[in-house]
């Protein structure tokens, strides 16, 4: 670098630049991410119109009432579950950043999405790939009778290659596979580097916005599951999404973060099978065990909320032996939050009068759908006490309500809409905080204020359908 250029510091993580190298970047706390990079060359004092580049626009401002929404409105693709995360289909001109782990089948979707795209009549849409070869893409178009007359390949690294496809394609869509891969010639940085990524995506971006050509860019993730990259990157798109899923089971769940046109808190189920990726429209029965129709000792039901969609997952919890004294106990979790099983069992033991710390307990939800949120908790704490205790809760109940470290049952949102769905799936019984119940439902509702209510409630109803 000459030594007339003057050094920075850009952080990986989230881009930030600093004069100097630290070892912890002060933006986002990331340790050992700053990388030495060219600082942007300093801007000479003027008058403000020079200093700023001010010139004519090219349209002048219009009153927001003469302003045509038309062209912003959504395009559906007719894959049911992404149409419902994206607010209602794909937006010309708009910009979606889709992530999630390797081999989880993002690139299955999005050529279904573009064949789907293409068949519709929306136009051509092309998929440049920097991670496979064109051949590769075809025998997975082969694969999932994915070959519309509108759909082109390109395989390519190079921006200015991606943007020459651009212009004698001329698409309706763009999926570019993946971001990280591209490079810009013209700017400094390592691909998939911060400069490099930012780049990219902004000279992308552009072009959809000029074109009014929708883009779907795929991105990295990292080991902690985030998006790789800048976190410039996330605010640069109009729409994030994320594709997760366990690689040993057939379920996909397509979840919005972020949604300019739509409402960001949406999820997609998918199923994937040998002939490409299926919307799943009612995912009920996936996250229920299939056992016999004998209630077994140590499961419970209760009714999630993926989204804007109320969905009933089944617990199951194990108990193992008592664990020698000073040794410590394995508690051991799929699907669920370890913190809060640990904190549940701790409220069994010192508000229900069990002893649970000193015991080996395996935890875990059905069909591999990973909760997160508080309203699990009861449901959880039922499961333990039916396996503690050898009886097994009824098959028709569910349970519903965040568990407090006093042993309160605390109300949980969209209450209502959860009983609604137990109803409709022939549960007869809900278990749920006191209060949290405004609207009449085809189903027995059991309102309880602790722990040890919810207990009783529970026995009670086994009891009478034994």
């Amino acid at each position: 670098m000459p030594k007339s250029q003057r050094i920075a510091y850009a952080c990986g993580a989230c881009g930030v630049r600093v004069p100097k190298w630290v070892g912890q970047c002060p933006e986002c706390g990331e340790w050992g991410s700053m990388e030495e990079t060219a600082a942007p060359p300093r801007q000479a004092a003027g008058p403000a119109s020079a200093s700023t580049g001010a010139r004519r626009p090219a349209m002048p401002a219009m009153r927001i009432g003469t302003v045509s929404s038309e062209q912003a409105a959504s395009l559906p693709t007719g894959i049911g579950e992404f149409d419902r995360v994206m607010g209602g289909g794909i937006v010309p001109g708009g910009v979606t950043l889709i992530s999630g782990e390797p081999g989880v089948g993002k690139s299955t979707l999005l050529l279904e999405v573009a064949h789907r795209f293409g068949e519709a009549g929306y136009g051509r849409a092309l998929v440049a790939t920097g991670e496979e070869s064109a051949a590769q893409v075809r025998r997975r178009a082969d694969r999932t009778g994915c070959l519309s007359e509108e759909l082109y390949l390109a395989a390519e690294t190079d921006l200015g290659a991606v943007l020459g496809h651009i212009e004698d394609v001329k698409p309706g869509l763009l999926v570019l596979d993946s971001v990280q891969t591209v490079i810009a010639p013209d700017t400094d940085g390592v691909p998939g580097g911060v400069t490099q990524v930012k780049a990219v995506a902004t000279a992308i971006t552009q072009e959809a916005k000029a074109r009014n050509m929708a883009v779907i860019l795929v991105g990295h993730v990292t080991k902690d599951g985030n998006i790789a990259g800048p976190r410039a990157l996330e605010h640069l798109v109009d729409t994030v999404v994320h594709f997760e899923g366990d690689r040993h089971s057939m379920l996909r769940l397509l979840r919005g973060v972020k949604n300019r046109f739509g409402p960001s808190d949406e999820v997609g189920c998918f199923e994937m099978t040998e002939d490409g990726i299926v919307s799943l429209a009612d995912p009920s029965g996936l996250f229920l065990d299939d056992a016999p129709t004998e209630p077994t000792p140590g499961t419970c039901v209760t009714v999630t909320m993926e989204g804007r969609r109320a969905v009933p997952v089944e617990v199951q919890a194990l108990l193992g032996k008592s664990v020698k004294d000073g040794a410590i106990p394995r508690h051991t979790v799929s699907g669920l939050d370890q913190a809060r099983l640990n904190m549940v069992l701790a409220v069994l033991t010192r508000r229900g009068g069990m002893r649970l710390l000193d015991r080996e307990v395996y935890a875990t939800t059905i069909g591999g759908i990973r909760v997160r949120e508080p309203a699990l908790d009861l449901a959880l704490a039922l499961a333990l006490v039916s396996a503690e205790q050898e009886i097994a809760v009824s098959a028709d109940l569910v349970a519903i309500g965040e568990v407090s470290l006093t042993g309160q049952v605390r109300r949980t949102v969209n209450a209502d809409r959860r009983i609604s769905e137990a109803a409709r799936l022939g549960f007869k019984t809900a278990i749920v905080p006191k209060g949290s119940v405004s609207e009449r439902h085809r189903i027995e509702v059991v309102e309880v204020e602790t722990i040890n209510d919810a207990k009783r409630a529970a026995a009670r109803t086994w009891a009478r359908r034994g």
